[in-house]
């Protein structure tokens, strides 16, 4: 590795990351992939449902169904 190069691999790693939300949406910004939005955010919904449902999800589920 040259210097210049070992210098900026060194700087890139002293700057702190960006959390998964960040990563996703740079993804989505800079690729202009905003169709993957509403299938993302509807999976978390359903996700978010079934968990706060709990042990009595069969009912609340086929009610959505």
């Amino acid at each position: 590795m040259t210097q210049k190069n070992s210098a900026e691999f060194e700087r890139l790693s002293q700057e702190q990351r960006s959390s998964l939300v960040g990563e996703f949406w740079h993804f989505l910004k800079h690729n202009k992939k905003w169709w993957l939005l509403p299938i993302v955010l509807v999976l978390l919904l359903l996700g978010a449902i079934v968990l706060l449902a709990g042990t009595s999800a069969a009912p609340f589920i086929y009610t959505i169904f």
